[in-house]
């Protein structure tokens, strides 16, 4: 049962007249507090009234409101708390996913469970309960499962001593930790029923919005975030020191990886260090002169800028560079089970999360989720223009051109495969595509046709590079026939290969070279 304390400086009468029946209060109010949302749609100060029905009473300037408070978190010295939830469920780590996904991603599920989701806020920072009752609030009580925010490391932890069902985490497992739980007997961390692909999210670098500063290269963010540039006129804008945002460990090694290359700056400054992304995004509406990077649903109106590689490849955080990993600052979003797993509320949500189902509360919650997405290509393209121009003789030209007469009549979806790094193997992410591409396709007229377009970074010769790239995409096409079966007669499937040319990222990294490592799905209706 739901309890909470808290303490009410109007009358009785005035509280009953807003709205139901209300939680029992006592103690005294301070003067304000703030119900902040994690996507920056709500933020509103003002005197809390009282809890009723799940929904806060606030006195503001404009009048009495009432917010749903699962909508929102309460921020202040009089804000209500909850005593210790009976939970059935536990799932902990990563802020990013525990507070601004699962909120929703749990009203999502209830729905699809014909059930009522209850979600109430702990005493615990970062923490809530939800509890599921059947039949849209009028049945049996379904479970409760309780949310907190904690870290990957933690989560990992939590696992290993079973004090949690699933780990939450913004990066992937690390060898030495999948180790140690498989050596006390979790099995495979990585073993497709164990770690499930959630949703994907871009790291954005935000600047206020009074600030004119709208793109940056990786090397100068580097070099702010080293202390070498301290000042917006060294990089184009105005005559202000730079106040530098850092954040929270698992945030900052994704940001390190794609700047650094997994190393922290050495001897960086810091205006601020922020615990969590809403923290971070706070700063920066507050400080004209802050840059902080933020998971990408914690933008919260603030600015975000354009990458800019070091070979001149720009990339805007949108939802098809950030599904397609082509973008500079992406991170995958992880759920991680044991594989004796047998509590089956952790299942069944479990499954949830990984159909399309899932797919609008995710973006919903502002973040990217691994739907099939579908782009124009076409000749007017940035990309044709670059093809245009590629080739360093007679023979890569021609493979330009045929690559252009190819996106002439083609579209772009966002399924993009890759390998393990070494190996023939598709990764997690991409045996996971090959069933949501067999699915959309599915619905697809009569007369589709799927072209997969192998590319190759431009180590070694570009001849072996060009048989690699169409390898690579005849063994695409082989295990997507091989995923579908007899579902797919009406769709055409073919596969070719342009190597080196049309590079998404840079080469001279190894984190570059991995992305330009891939298998395209284009689509045309003969």
């Amino acid at each position: 049962m739901k309890y909470i304390s808290c303490t009410i400086q109007r009358s009785l009468l005035r509280t009953l007249v807003l709205a139901g029946t209300t939680v029992a209060c006592t103690g005294a109010f301070a003067d304000i507090v703030t119900l902040r949302s994690t996507d920056g749609t709500i933020n509103l100060q003002g005197d809390l009234i009282a809890v009723v029905d799940d929904y806060y009473l606030l006195q503001t300037p404009l009048g009495d409101l009432r917010v749903a408070t699962n909508r929102v978190r309460c921020e202040g010295a009089s804000c209500p708390t909850t005593k210790t939830v009976e939970a059935d469920t536990i799932l902990t780590g990563s802020d990013t996913i525990a507070e601004g996904l699962m909120p929703l991603l749990m009203g999502g599920y209830a729905t699809v469970q014909d059930a009522e989701a209850t979600v109430t806020t702990t005493a615990n920072a970062g923490e809530f309960a939800a509890t599921l009752v059947g039949q849209q609030g009028f049945g049996d009580n379904l479970g409760t499962y309780l949310v907190s925010s904690s870290s990957a490391t933690q989560a990992f932890a939590s696992l290993m001593d079973n004090s949690a069902q699933i780990a939450l985490s913004a990066r992937e497992i690390s060898t030495d930790e999948a180790a140690i739980l498989a050596a006390a007997g979790a099995g495979d961390m990585t073993a497709p029923a164990q770690e499930h692909i959630l949703a994907l999210d871009g790291l954005v670098l935000v600047v206020n919005p009074a600030n004119p500063v709208s793109q940056l290269s990786v090397a100068d963010v580097a070099r702010i975030y080293r202390g070498e540039v301290t000042n917006w006129a060294q990089v184009g804008g105005p005559n202000m020191e730079i106040a530098v945002v850092t954040s929270d460990a698992d945030t900052a090694t994704v940001f390190n990886a794609g700047i650094f290359e997994g190393n922290a700056p050495a001897n960086g400054p810091s205006a601020f260090t922020a615990t969590d992304n809403i923290e971070a995004s706070n700063f920066v509406s507050t400080n004209t002169n802050a840059i902080a990077y933020v998971g990408f649903a914690f933008k919260r109106g603030q600015k975000p800028l354009t990458l800019i590689s070091e070979c001149g490849i720009g990339t805007t955080p949108d939802a098809f560079s950030v599904k397609t990993e082509e973008y500079t600052l992406f991170r995958r979003l992880f759920l991680y089970n044991r594989g004796d797993l047998a509590d089956p509320l952790a299942r069944d949500f479990i499954a949830y999360a990984n159909t399309d189902a899932a797919n609008p509360v995710i973006s919903q919650s502002g973040f990217i989720n691994l739907g099939v997405e579908r782009v124009a290509m076409g000749l007017a393209t940035p990309r044709a223009r670059l093809v245009l121009e590629s080739g360093t003789d007679a023979g890569e030209q021609r493979v330009a051109n045929d690559m252009l007469g190819l996106m002439a009549n083609s579209d772009r979806l966002s399924s993009t495969f890759r390998f393990r790094t070494g190996s023939a193997i598709l990764d997690p992410r991409g045996r996971a595509d090959l069933d949501r591409l067999a699915n959309y396709l599915a619905d697809q007229p009569q007369g589709t046709k799927i072209t997969f377009v192998g590319f190759a970074d431009s180590v070694g010769a570009f001849g072996p590079n060009l048989v690699l790239a169409q390898g690579r995409a005849e063994q695409v096409r082989a295990a997507l026939e091989a995923v579908a079966g007899d579902r797919l007669g009406h769709v055409s499937f073919a596969a070719t290969g342009f190597g080196e040319i049309s590079p998404a990222a840079c080469n001279t990294t190894d984190a570059g070279r991995q992305i330009n490592r891939r298998v395209e799905t284009w689509i045309s209706t003969q």
